[in-house]
């Protein structure tokens, strides 16, 4: 019986030990970069260069909605059949990796 009581003792002494709390505990930073907003256009305001790119790289493509951001990066969502998609393109028709 002393030993169950003796163990139980030392098990709960060493478990109060990471009960203990600590006051110099730093908050944590943290920094989130967004990518440019980008704001919603006309279809028909989509430079022709973008276009011509559209339509050779996705034909029979129509062109749902069209964004463009301080960069003059565009964001194009198409549908092509039952499939919709998104899109990026630079103002000359090349094609950009988000």
């Amino acid at each position: 019986m002393k030993k169950l009581i003796l163990s139980a003792a030392i098990i709960l002494g060493s478990l109060s030990i990471y009960a203990t709390t600590t006051t110099n505990v730093e908050p944590v930073k943290t920094s989130i970069s967004f990518q440019s907003e980008y704001t919603e256009v006309k279809t028909e305001e989509i430079p022709a260069a973008v276009k011509t790119a559209l339509e050779a790289a996705y034909p029979g493509a129509k062109l749902e909605k069209a964004f463009v951001n301080d960069k003059k990066e565009y964001k194009l969502e198409i549908s092509v059949g039952d499939q919709k998609a998104t899109v990026y393109s630079d103002v000359n028709g090349n094609w950009l990796k988000i």
